[in-house]
Formats: structure tokens, C-alpha cells, sequence
């Protein structure tokens, strides 16, 4: 109860970020390293790791977020997209954006 009483007066604001610029080209840059290094096979790993990093900082009315999708789920979402995006001669790829963004909401959840 007492974290909440914090997080609902930073600075006056029921919502806010609170990562800093450093942690976050810190995941990036580690990101990309993994991502080029594994020839693309760890992308859905650098997505979920920064998916993680920003949930964990922000604070929506007052509630901290957390993010708990697997870098695993979203590899084989990649590859049903993959698949569509052939099938359909890359009509379905119009769509991937739009469903990575429909699946990360569905993973971000409030703690508190």
C-alpha cells in the first residue's frame, strides 16, 4: 500500500515514466548485439525483454504495469505472420503490426 501512496505522488502525477535514458540504450544496444549475432533468430527475445523493461517503468493512474509475455510465444506468432504473409501474397502483412501490438497488449497487465 505504501508503494502505491508513492507512485500516486511523484511529482504530482498519477501517471508517468520512470526509466532512464541509460537502462534504455543499455537494452537496445544488448538488443541489437543478440538480434545481429544470432542472424535474427533472437528478435522476439529483444522485443519482450524491452517490452519488459518499459512496462516495469511505467505507471498508469497510479497503477505500475508489468509485461509477461516469452520471447518463445512470440517467435511462433512470427512464424503463423510468416506464413500468412506468404499465403496471401503479402497481403497479411499489412496486419502484423497491427496484431504485434494487439499481442503485447495482452501481455501488459496492472499490478497494483
Amino acid at each position: 500500500m505504501q508503494e502505491r501512496e508513492v507512485l500516486e505522488s511523484k511529482k504530482g502525477r498519477k501517471s508517468f515514466f520512470d526509466g532512464s535514458l541509460l537502462e534504455f540504450i543499455g537494452y537496445k544496444i544488448l538488443g541489437i548485439l543478440v538480434t545481429g549475432c544470432t542472424l535474427g533468430i533472437c528478435y522476439p527475445w529483444s522485443f519482450t525483454m524491452i517490452y519488459g523493461w518499459q512496462a516495469k517503468h511505467t505507471v498508469t493512474d497510479g497503477h505500475r504495469q508489468s509485461f509477461d509475455g516469452s520471447a518463445a510465444e512470440l517467435f511462433g506468432m512470427w512464424i503463423k505472420w510468416l506464413i500468412l504473409s506468404i499465403v496471401t501474397i503479402g497481403i497479411y502483412s499489412f496486419w502484423v503490426r497491427i496484431k504485434l501490438l494487439d499481442w503485447r497488449a495482452r501481455h501488459t497487465h496492472f499490478i497494483n
